[in-house]
């Protein structure tokens, strides 16, 4: 029994060994995978992917990642070129291209990458004022992938990326800066409200302009209309004037010295068509000084006779209630 159970234990132990043997000597290595060889101490260069064979105790291996990382670097506190203080955190995105340089050139890429990472930026913030560096992020991420690629290429690492994830000025600085972007907004909007009257102001005066000109163009048309439509009017007056008699012209005097009547002027100066064969001169009929109300009664009884009373008649009338006096 005893032997029994010692066989067991020896045979337990030689499996262990076993397989611990074969954990040196077989490596499956995956495709974002590779392994570097070294040959009692020698390196021997990268393997994989796939099955790898080591003879045991006498290679060693140590296995390398090729996916891209990112190393989260801390909030790191710099002086910018205005000394101004503030605080910046970022993150660093990397890829392995040389697994071989990655394991013989450092010993923590790790810890190397955080803190070539921190000294670079306070290098690099340090050269630039506060205002570039709140306004110009995309060209500091450009200027640090830059710097760090240059010193990780010699570990066959390449820096992909950086971010800057957050900068935080301090409280001072940023109560000035609201009061500055407030500032800014009020005078966005006074412009815009200026531009807003401006353009309201042109639109109005433009309006203006055109109405007065509508106005204008209407004046005009509407003059040449009424000068179209009196000239119009004398042609035609001319063209029945042609025709018109004497007696007829006889009338059309006497309904003026009707008008004439109806004033007070006490003195009137009547034309020479007036006079008829026979009648006063027309001198005579000037010279004459009636009152106003004995012209009125000889033309209210020359027209009570009939429209077709000459002109002497008036006088003769006019000259009869002259001498009552």
């Amino acid at each position: 029994m005893p032997d029994n159970l010692v066989g067991l234990v020896v045979l337990l132990i030689g499996l262990a060994v076993l397989l611990a043997l074969l954990t040196t000597v077989v490596h499956i290595i995956r495709e974002y995978e590779r392994l570097v060889v070294f040959f009692l101490g020698r390196l021997q260069g990268g393997r994989g992917p796939g099955l790898i064979l080591l003879l045991p105790f006498i290679q060693q291996s140590v296995k390398v990642d090729l996916r891209e990382r990112f190393l989260e670097v801390p909030q790191q506190t710099c002086i910018t070129k205005d000394n101004a203080p503030i605080s910046i955190d970022f993150l660093v995105y990397s890829k392995v291209f040389d697994p071989v340089e990655t394991v013989n050139a450092v010993v923590d890429f790790t810890g190397a990458s955080q803190a070539l990472a921190a000294t670079t930026l306070r290098a690099v913030i340090g050269d630039i004022p506060l205002d570039d560096v709140l306004a110009k992020r995309e060209e500091i991420n450009n200027v640090l992938r830059t710097k760090l690629d240059e010193v990780t290429h010699r570990w066959g690492v390449k820096i992909t990326n950086v971010e800057i994830r957050e900068i935080v000025p301090p409280r001072d600085i940023q109560e000035a800066m609201n009061r500055q972007m407030s500032a800014e907004r009020n005078r966005r909007a006074n412009i815009t409200e200026s531009e807003g009257t401006r353009q309201a102001t042109i639109n109005v005066a433009e309006g203006d302009k055109q109405s007065a000109i509508l106005r204008a163009e209407g004046e005009r048309q509407a003059q040449v209309l009424r000068a179209e439509g009196f000239s119009s009017a004398l042609k035609t007056i001319f063209g029945a004037a042609k025709g018109v008699d004497d007696k007829t012209m006889t009338l059309q005097y006497l309904e003026a010295l009707k008008a004439l009547a109806a004033g007070e002027s006490t003195k009137w100066i009547v034309p020479m068509e007036l006079a008829e064969p026979g009648a006063p001169p027309v001198a005579e009929l000037v010279t004459h000084r009636f009152r106003l109300d004995d012209w009125r009664q000889a033309i209210a009884v020359a027209t009570g006779r009939g429209r077709h009373q000459s002109v002497k008649v008036v006088f003769d009338h006019a000259t009869a209630y002259a001498g009552r006096d």
